[in-house]
């Protein structure tokens, strides 16, 4: 898998999806900090991160933590899970007889989202896979919710195809001209695990004004040659 500072992480789309404020300050900004959600999410995911696991169960083959990268958008990362079926469709695997059917299988802690964000990291992993095995597109992918513990099928249109390239190429801009998208604070502000860097509380008590008032008729402490 390529190694540069030229490509993006495939899982950043989710970021900067869910709040392009929240990417910039890790990404651009270079600054982090973690949380509750953050950390059980780690620990969630190391679960299905074993590369050194992999299982045959008769025409499906799992691989787990598996590398993936597109030279066409500069993306590269890791799938949790990449099922492949065999299928005469399919395409062939080192050391593997037949044809096989890739299928990339995301893990996230919670339960399913309203918004796109898991959804555009696993369609640009499947994209990713597309390119590096030269197979045909893959129509279907699936999330698996660790609060559902049930899985739910994604649907690979043309429309979440082009969002993801749309919102890469958003972010390379960002990127290339340092630029930090200002704060627009919602509901979903209190959990995220940057609110005290990206919008650190400030003293309610007293005002600007007064405080410059009481400032400038300070005198400062009596002069020692006084």
């Amino acid at each position: 898998m390529p190694e540069t500072d030229d490509y993006f992480l495939i899982s950043c789309i989710r970021q900067f999806a869910f709040c392009r404020r929240q990417w910039a300050l890790g990404y651009v900004e270079m600054q982090w900090a973690d949380n509750a959600y953050t950390i059980s999410g780690q620990l969630f995911h190391a679960r299905a991160h074993n590369q050194f696991l992999t299982e045959k169960r008769g025409g499906l083959i799992i691989v787990r933590d598996m590398p993936v990268f597109s030279r066409t958008m500069l993306i590269n990362g890791k799938c949790d899970v990449v099922e492949f079926r065999r299928d005469v469709g399919g395409v062939p695997l080192f050391g593997r007889k037949g044809l096989w059917l890739p299928c990339p299988v995301e893990y996230k802690r919670g339960k399913p989202k309203k918004n796109d964000a898991d959804r555009l990291q696993l369609c640009a992993q499947a994209m990713c896979l597309e390119e590096m095995l030269l197979c045909l597109p893959i129509q279907t992918a699936f999330l698996y919710y660790g609060e559902t513990k049930r899985r739910e099928e994604v649907q690979l249109d043309d429309s979440l195809r082009e969002k993801v390239r749309d919102m890469f190429a958003e972010m390379r801009n960002y990127f290339e001209r340092r630029y930090t998208p200002r704060a627009k604070p919602t509901k979903h502000c209190t959990s995220c695990s940057l609110k005290d860097i990206c919008l650190p509380k400030m003293p309610m008590e007293g005002r600007v004004a007064a405080y410059i008032q009481n400032a400038l008729l300070d005198d400062g402490p009596p002069c020692a040659n006084c």
